[in-house]
């Protein structure tokens, strides 16, 4: 139900009420009664967007559907993603490093003749290539299919650690992730916050315009002092500043969140919060949860992995390598699959194959085997560290996430009576002031303790808000 805080309002109320016989000062006290507690209802008011040039009907943005948004058009979230990307494509990459590959190889080399000639292995006479390294013949034709394997143990751990990086990228893109998650939420609620004290500043403003209203009128009627209009006007005057930065505040507070959410952040958009907070999940399940989907304890191990690999690999310099080659096709004086026919009548076959193995046994290396060895076993050691730390960071955090979480949530419903305490405070000290009994001074602090408290409960839902999603950063229960 809104307040009605018109001025004609009240000057209709206090004529109507001298023409049934009531007196000047009760019907001020009936008004003041009646303001102050349709204040008090109001739990929840969802102040209008700020002004924008755009005449477009306002979106209505969910908390889901602003994550979703946020995770196209944040540049952090798009690297890790695209790491992850292309740490998948590396371990692919690494698995076809283990396979046979075949190409095509071909040639055609000409060599200018010598002046001298030669009778080749078929009786043909040919001259001699001025190049001996150039065969026999100036022309030489080379058409073949090629098939090479190479087997050793650097191949084998460059796989395990394209796996393992690959998990390392997977890890970071999810903690990217519910990074941007929290942030999300908390530019939510702050948003949520923020309209929700333009709202408090608004009616602490009518609420002020009224009381002083109701002084000036007061001393009109020679049942107040001249320093309790002042008094007053004081009170108004801030209160107006007051708004003033709360409307900035929201302001600010919507294109901050508009600037993940849409390619122009001025863009008009309306947010829809819950009354009800999300319930905090017990403590057995928390830890249940952070063990099996945490993070930067998936990264660490991961990384651990990293080092293993590294370690496997560098110690695999010690073992010998394997290459085989199997070639099929031609390398001849001639590009055709027979050769030319001899003087007996036979030709030669120029098509064939040829396989080669290859075993290459390390000797000595001046040592730098034995060092790489050892700068993978030190960056093990520091992954081994690293990873322990993560361990011990995970429990801290975990406790420290768990008891503000639980901290705010308790406070929430301290802070809604505390709420309703000051409303009803405010209503019976201006009431006290109506009937002589109080002063200016007690209505203005009621005033002011009745807006703290209403900021103070709008910050602890930011808290708890804020809190909750720290926590599930922690265990992944976005």
């Amino acid at each position: 139900m809104a307040i009605d805080l018109h001025p004609g309002s009240s000057l209709k109320r206090i004529f109507f009420s001298s023409l049934l016989g009531v007196s000047t000062s009760a019907a001020l006290a009936l008004i003041a009664a009646n303001g102050i507690a349709q204040t008090a209802a109001q739990t929840t008011v969802q102040a209008a967007p700020p002004e924008s040039t755009s005449a477009a009907q306002p979106v209505l943005i969910t908390l889901d559907e602003a994550l979703k948004r946020a995770q196209s058009s944040e540049p952090n979230f798009a690297t890790a993603l695209a790491d992850s990307k292309v740490a998948g494509l590396d371990k692919s990459i690494a698995r076809a490093g283990l396979l046979p590959s075949a190409r095509y190889y071909g040639q055609g080399i000409y060599t200018q003749p010598n002046g001298l000639y030669a009778e080749g292995g078929e009786g043909v006479t040919t001259p001699n290539p001025k190049f001996v390294a150039n065969d026999s013949r100036p022309r030489e034709y080379i058409s073949q299919g090629i098939v090479e394997e190479n087997l050793s143990l650097g191949a084998f751990s460059a796989l395990r650690r394209a796996d393992a990086a690959s998990a390392v990228a997977a890890a970071e893109l999810e903690i990217a992730r519910r990074g941007l998650v929290a942030t999300v939420t908390g530019l939510y609620y702050g948003l949520s916050a923020a309209d929700q004290k333009l709202a408090i500043a608004q009616r602490a403003k009518a609420e002020a315009d009224d009381f002083a209203k109701l002084t000036s009128q007061r001393e009109q009627a020679r049942e107040a002092a001249h320093a309790d209009t002042v008094k007053a006007q004081l009170e108004q005057q801030q209160r107006e500043r007051e708004f003033s930065d709360a409307k900035l505040n929201a302001d600010k507070a919507r294109l901050e969140l508009g600037v993940l959410l849409f390619p122009d952040p001025r863009t008009p958009y309306t947010i829809q919060v819950p009354e009800t907070p999300a319930a905090l999940a017990s403590r057995d399940e928390v830890n249940q949860l952070a063990a099996k989907n945490n993070s930067e304890l998936k990264s660490a191990l991961a990384t651990l992995e990293v080092s293993k690999a590294d370690v496997l690999a560098a110690r695999g310099a010690y073992l010998p390598t394997l290459g085989l080659n199997y070639t099929y096709g031609i390398d001849a004086n001639e590009f055709a699959a027979n050769g030319p026919m001899t003087a007996s009548g036979i030709r030669a076959r120029n098509l064939g194959y040829s396989a080669t193995v290859t075993v290459n046994i390390p000797v000595w290396d001046w040592l730098a085997t034995e060092h790489k060895v050892k700068q993978s076993e030190i960056k093990h050691d520091a992954a081994k560290v690293a990873l322990t730390a993560t361990q011990r960071h995970l429990i801290a955090q975990l406790d420290e996430s768990y008891a503000e979480a639980q901290a705010a949530r308790d406070q929430l419903a301290s802070l809604d009576a505390s709420v309703a305490t000051a409303a009803e405070s405010l209503r019976l000290t201006r009431l006290r002031y109506i009937g002589g009994e109080g002063t200016v001074l007690e209505v203005v602090d009621a005033q002011s303790a009745f807006i703290t408290a209403q900021l103070a409960r709008e910050d602890g839902r930011v808290r708890y808000e804020s809190a909750l999603a720290q926590l599930q950063t922690l265990t992944g229960k976005m």
